[in-house]
This record gives C-alpha cells, sequence and structure tokens, in this order.
C-alpha cells in the first residue's frame, strides 16, 4: 500500500466533508476493541466507500483498508480507489494481504457482506438473509467471516508454535513477509458490525446531476441514479449515523476441538494448504457472518420515514384514513422504547406533534414523496395506496428514485419487533386506535404527575396531591369538548367550578396539569414554556379522539397557551380570561425587577446573590405557590413573545374576558389580545371585579354563564 497517497487522499475526502451539508453522527466508538479487526458494513450507497473508512481511520489511528468489487478498478479511477486502501477481490495476493496485515495490526479492513450495493435494500427473504440485486439473489458473502477465521487460525498457530517449534513459527512468518514475530498481536480478531442509516433519503436533480447532465453524453440510467440519489444526500443534508455494534472475537470460533488441533498440528501448514479441519471452519464461518448480518442490520436507526412506509405498506387495505396513519405511527412511536432497537434523535423526542399539528412536517414530507412517486392519492382525508408500487417487482438500479417508499419499508424489514408491533396495529379499527391513544396519554401523563410529585414534593409547602391533578369529567354527548387550562403558578383545582359548570350543559371537559404546577416551585423553576405548550397538545389529543369538535379556554396563562394552540390546529373555538400579552401588562407585584439583578450577578460571577425565587402572596393560596420562580417568569415572556406575532392566525370564534381592576394583569393587554386575534368572529366582555381570579369567587357564576353561553352557540 502507498501510505503517502493513503494520507494524501485522507486530506483531500476532509476537505470534501466540509463542504458538504451531511451530518454524520458516530455511536458505539466505545465498541471498537484493540487488536486486529475488520468492520462489516452495510452497502447502500457509494458514500460508504470514501467517508467510512476516513472517519474509522480518525477514531482508531491505523491505516483502514477494504475490499472493492474489480469493475471499478478501470482508468484513473482504480488509482483513486488504490490511494484510499481498497484491494480488489480479485486480487490474487488479496487473502495474504487481509491476513498478514491483521497479524500485525498494521490496518484494519473493512468489508461489504453483502458483496455491492443493496439499493432497494432488500435483505431479508422468508426470514432469512438474502441479497436482492439486478441480477438475481444471493446470500450474503462469507468472505469476512471466512479472512478473519484464517487470520485467527495463523496467528493462535504462530504463537502456539513460538512455545513447541520455533523453527514453523519463524517459516509461518517470513510466509507472510512480517520482519519479526515479536509483531504478531497478542489480541484475538475481531469482526466489528457496522450500521449506517441515511435519513432522508431524497432522490432528485440537483446540481451534481444536472453537471453531468451537461458534461457527459449518454449518462446510464445507474449513473444518473446514483449521481441523483447520494448528490442530493451530500448537496441538500442528510444524517448518517454510522453506529459500532459489540465486537465479535473470533478466537471463539475456532476453539472447537477439529480447529484446535490443526491450529497445533506439527506438520508444516503452508498458507493455500488443504486443512483436515476446512469443513468445520466453513461451517463456523457461516454462522459467523449469519451473527454479524443480524447485528448489523438490527442496529439500523429508525426513523420517521421508516414508520410511515412500514405502516403504509402493511395496511390490510387500500384506503386508508390520514388520521389513522398518524395515530398508528404515534403509537409505534410510543413502543420504540420497548423494543431493543436504536432510534434517530428526532423520535426521542414527545410524538405529540403527530396527533396535533405535525410542525415538524414528518407527515408531510413523506406523504408528499409517496403522492410524487405515485405510492397513494389523497381524497378528501383518504389515502389510497396503490399496491403494485410497494412490491420489489422495480428495476433495482432506479429504486431510489421511482419506487423509495418500498426502499425505506425494506430496511426496516429485520427488526421483528417493531414489524410484529407495526402489523397488531394495522389491524385496529377507528375506534379502538382512539381509545389505545387516549389510555396511552392518560397513562403517560399521570405517571408523569405520580413521578414530579414525589420528586419535588416539600413538607408544609406542596399542596395536596389532588390539588394538581389532571382530570377528565364525561359529558352528556360527544359533538364538542372542551380542554380548560389552569394558570400560572396554579393547578387543576383552579378551573374546576368552571369545568363543572360546562360538565351541566353536556359537554366533556378536561383539565391538565401545566408542566410544573401542582408540585412545589422548584418544579416550575426547571420548566420551560414549550413543555407547558406539550402539555396543552397532550390535552387537545385527548379530547380529539374523545369528541367530534374541541374548543380550548383557559384562565390567565393559560388563556394564553389557550390562544397559541389556536394558531396551530383545527378548533371549533376559543376563549381566553384574563390573558396577559407582555411583562408590562403585569403589576410590579407579580413580576418585580428581579431579572436584570440576576443577570447582572452572573455576569460578575456573583451567583450566591442571585435571588431564584419571589415572594408571592396568592389569592388562592390552597392552590397557588408562594414563590415564584424567576426562570418562570422569563419563560412566561418568552410565551407571550412567540404568541404576539401569531395572534392574526386565530380564525376560529374566539372570546376574551377580563376584569376591568384586575390587580395582576392591565386590561390593556388583553384589549391588545383582542385586536391582534385575526377572526372577524370575536367578542369582548369586560366585568366589573377588582380581582384576578374572576373564575373563582363571589360573582364568578356570571363568567361561568359568559363562557358557556359561547360554546353553547358554537
Amino acid at each position: 500500500m502507498n501510505h503517502f497517497a493513503y494520507r494524501t487522499t485522507g486530506l483531500a475526502i476532509k476537505t470534501l466533508s466540509n463542504f458538504t451539508k451531511a451530518r454524520i453522527n458516530l455511536h458505539g466508538t466505545e465498541n471498537i476493541p484493540n487488536g486486529p479487526k475488520i468492520f462489516v458494513i452495510n452497502h447502500f450507497t457509494r458514500i460508504e466507500t470514501v467517508l467510512v473508512p476516513y472517519h474509522i481511520n480518525k477514531l482508531i489511528n491505523v491505516p483502514v483498508w477494504s475490499l472493492a468489487s474489480p469493475e471499478f478498478f478501470v482508468g484513473s479511477y482504480a488509482n483513486f480507489l488504490n490511494s484510499l486502501g481498497a484491494v480488489s477481490t480479485r486480487n490474487p495476493d488479496r487473502d495474504l494481504l487481509v491476513v498478514k496485515s491483521l497479524l500485525t495490526s498494521e490496518a484494519a479492513w473493512i468489508i461489504f457482506p453483502e458483496g455491492r450495493m443493496v439499493k432497494n435494500k432488500k435483505i431479508i427473504e422468508k426470514g432469512r438473509y438474502i441479497v436482492s440485486y439486478a441480477g438475481g439473489k444471493h446470500p450474503p458473502h462469507t468472505g469476512a467471516a471466512t479472512l478473519a477465521m484464517r487470520a485467527e487460525f495463523y496467528r493462535q498457530r504462530i504463537l502456539a508454535m513460538a512455545d513447541t517449534a520455533m523453527e514453523e513459527a519463524q517459516r509461518l512468518v517470513e510466509m507472510f513477509n512480517i520482519a519479526d514475530l515479536d509483531v504478531i498481536s497478542e489480541n484475538p480478531i475481531s469482526i466489528v458490525p457496522v450500521n449506517l442509516t441515511y435519513y432522508p433519503v431524497r432522490a432528485k436533480e440537483n446540481i451534481a446531476s444536472r453537471l453531468a447532465e451537461y458534461m457527459v453524453e449518454d449518462l446510464s440510467d445507474r449513473l444518473m441514479e446514483e449521481i441523483m440519489t447520494e448528490g442530493a444526500m451530500l448537496i441538500s443534508g442528510v444524517d448518517i449515523d454510522i453506529r459500532f455494534g459489540q465486537p465479535i472475537f473470533v478466537d471463539q470460533c475456532v476453539s472447537c476441538k477439529p480447529i484446535h488441533h490443526d491450529i497445533h498440528a506439527e506438520v508444516p501448514i503452508n498458507f493455500d494448504d488443504p486443512i483436515a479441519s476446512v469443513k468445520t471452519m466453513r461451517k463456523e464461518a457461516l454462522k459467523l457472518m449469519q451473527r454479524y448480518m443480524e447485528a448489523i442490520y438490527h442496529m439500523t436507526t429508525v426513523n420517521h420515514d421508516h414508520l410511515f412506509a412500514a405502516v403504509l405498506k402493511k395496511a390490510p387495505f387500500s384506503l386508508i384514513k390520514e388520521e389513522n396513519l398518524k395515530r398508528r405511527v404515534f403509537l409505534v412511536s410510543q413502543n420504540l422504547k420497548k423494543m431493543p432497537i436504536w432510534i434517530h434523535k428526532s423520535l426521542a423526542e414527545d410524538q405529540i406533534h403527530l396527533l396535533t399539528d405535525n410542525r415538524y412536517g414528518k407527515y408531510e414530507d413523506f406523504i408528499t414523496l409517496a403522492m410524487e412517486k405515485g405510492i397513494v392519492r389523497k381524497t378528501n382525508g383518504n389515502l389510497t395506496k396503490d399496491e403494485s408500487k410497494l412490491s420489489y417487482l422495480f428495476d433495482f438500479h432506479r429504486s431510489r428514485v421511482d419506487n423509495p417508499i418500498a426502499v425505506i419499508a425494506n430496511e426496516v424489514e429485520p427488526l421483528p419487533w417493531l414489524q410484529r408491533c407495526i402489523s397488531r396495529l394495522c389491524w385496529l379499527p377507528t375506534f379502538w386506535l382512539k381509545r389505545k391513544v387516549v389510555r396511552l396519554l392518560l397513562r403517560k401523563i399521570q405517571a408523569e404527575y405520580d413521578q414530579d410529585y414525589k420528586d419535588f414534593y416539600i413538607e408544609n409547602e406542596s399542596k395536596p396531591k389532588e390539588v394538581g391533578q389532571p382530570y377528565l369529567l364525561k359529558g352528556d354527548h360527544r359533538d364538542l369538548g372542551i380542554v380548560l387550562v389552569h394558570g400560572y403558578m396554579a393547578a387543576p383545582l383552579e378551573v374546576k367550578t368552571l369545568a363543572k359548570h360546562l360538565v351541566k350543559k353536556g359537554f366533556w371537559v378536561y383539565v391538565p396539569r401545566l408542566k410544573g404546577h401542582g408540585t412545589a416551585p422548584e418544579d416550575l423553576a426547571r420548566t420551560s414554556y414549550k413543555q407547558w405548550i406539550r402539555s396543552v397538545d397532550q390535552a387537545y389529543a385527548i379530547m380529539t379522539h374523545l369528541c367530534k369538535r374541541v374548543v380550548i379556554g383557559g384562565f390567565s396563562t393559560g388563556a394564553g397557551l389557550s390562544l397559541e394552540l389556536a394558531t396551530r390546529v383545527k378548533l371549533a373555538g376559543v376563549f381566553a380570561v384574563s390573558a396577559p400579552l407582555r411583562l408590562q401588562y403585569f403589576s410590579s407585584r407579580f413580576v418585580p425587577a428581579v431579572d436584570i439583578w440576576n443577570r447582572l450577578m452572573k455576569k460578575v460571577k456573583l451567583g450566591d446573590t442571585q435571588k431564584e425565587f419571589v415572594e408571592n402572596n396568592p389569592e388562592n393560596p390552597h392552590i397557588n405557590y408562594f414563590r415564584n420562580p424567576i426562570s418562570g417568569v422569563r419563560e412566561l415572556d418568552r410565551l407571550m413573545d412567540t404568541l404576539e406575532p401569531k395572534l392574526k392566525d386565530v380564525t376560529v370564534p374566539t372570546l376574551v374576558v377580563q376584569s376591568a381592576n384586575d390587580p395582576v394583569v392591565d386590561p390593556k393587554g388583553s384589549e391588545r389580545i383582542f385586536k391582534l386575534i385575526g377572526t372577524e368572529d370575536k367578542q369582548y366582555i369586560l366585568f366589573n371585579f377588582d380581582r384576578h381570579g374572576i373564575i373563582l369567587g363571589e360573582g364568578s357564576e356570571r363568567v361561568h354563564r359568559a363562557i358557556g353561553a359561547f360554546v353553547e352557540q358554537l
């Protein structure tokens, strides 16, 4: 190998990787063992042959060489491959070179057990690993297993002969052109399974494909497909999750009696000499291949595209409700952590957006691709899928361009736990799916509250647990359900009187607990406004699965959160009671000028003098906190900052209610909210009260009646 060319090419690859938008994410690097090793990697793009050796070389700091198909060793490209450390699989000295470099640990190797790129990602058939390609099908190659076992065989034999027959040991060392017996590795040979998962996979025209069309006449479909797919990945940006699995130490595979006997045989054994244990070696290599193939494909990094594609493919009927597709994917996503699989970082977050506003665009992005490729048609909230487009009968070299949905679905076929979960959910009817979603969310919310109350409970300060308990009140009909949101530093009990009034009118009502509330101020101090939004989103998702239409409303900060939701999802209406807009509309007793002091103290590094809480004198001491965290006030400010420019997007009937002499929130704030709200169908009611909490206490029934009348009109 030309080490100078190898280093020079590495610098060129480093420069190239800096220009791409691909995001390389390395996982499990702690699994890479010391000693000689072969990395076995799934093969989907040409990117692997360039970027992966570079990144592995950075990790282990030794040259990384690879085996490549002989068809690529032509012209100037052969020189490039040689400089990468690639060796043709038809090189007559291939096996000898691999074994020698493993014996001395002078290089690590990359081998693709599929033997070629698997563009359709079809790797499983009837429960067995079978590689599909343009020319047909074949089982994965055992080359990596065979080479690793041969290297381990000779490593153990040389070390054994060094103790019992030094002449034979020296002869073997010379046979491999190794300078000194001392450089033979003391560590066993290992095989490290590696999985690469790309997300998203979107083949499309790009600068590279247009340039290739301009410069090359009669560009083959195969080459154009590769430029469109891989060029889009590198130029548009793609997450490449490179995951290293537990190493398989090959000394375990050569420990059986027949192989052990040959290792210690006193007769000379040359490199290609037949040995008595050759059949045993082949059987062990086949078992070893199955082990690392399973390890490679069980490390697939599951993403949203995988879930949507697999659910779409397994759906038993061609007509699918869009909402049911989202529900099934949501339910699958909630089970992922129970499975021995790896997930993309986007699935590690809460997936409630799949049931609410799809604000991350995961569903829209997938379904747009499916529609572009003719996999589905969309009409009136229903999808009609073309079963034939999800079959495996498509041009192998055009699969990533013509049928990416099938390719994506194929990638997770080797994950049996995921497949079983999806199969079960795909047969559930709509009413059962809704029931499962509601039960799951209610259990999840309750478990979170139980844990928070346990973690943050303060003797003689935390309120009884029922104060912060979220609750669902059942009405007489399911035409309209109401989500009712409590205020800042309060709890669900704050709105219970109003909730009961609305239930008497026949409506279902769900009252969530905003994250950080109903426990202790320390809990609120570590909570962000985005977590409050998540609490409201969960409540909305529950109610949409219980009733046909949903109204949301809230008090104070709960009013702001209700309006925020109304800017994103489809509602029947929204009502806001004593809603603040900006901090300047709060009285100084609620927001003292402590935040400026805290920031000043941080700058001069006097953290001990910061004031994290200020005293609160609530109107409802049996519900509200007595200490107001300054960090919570900052989150409140951030919430209102995000809300103001979005109020124009509120297009549903809206009721704004305010107390004329509110001592906490200046009525000018709610007046401004009313003016900024986008809908023409809006109403502003001003009550002549001298308190902030107008939904409790004397005269509150007037507010309840106004809200009840508004909801009844809807």
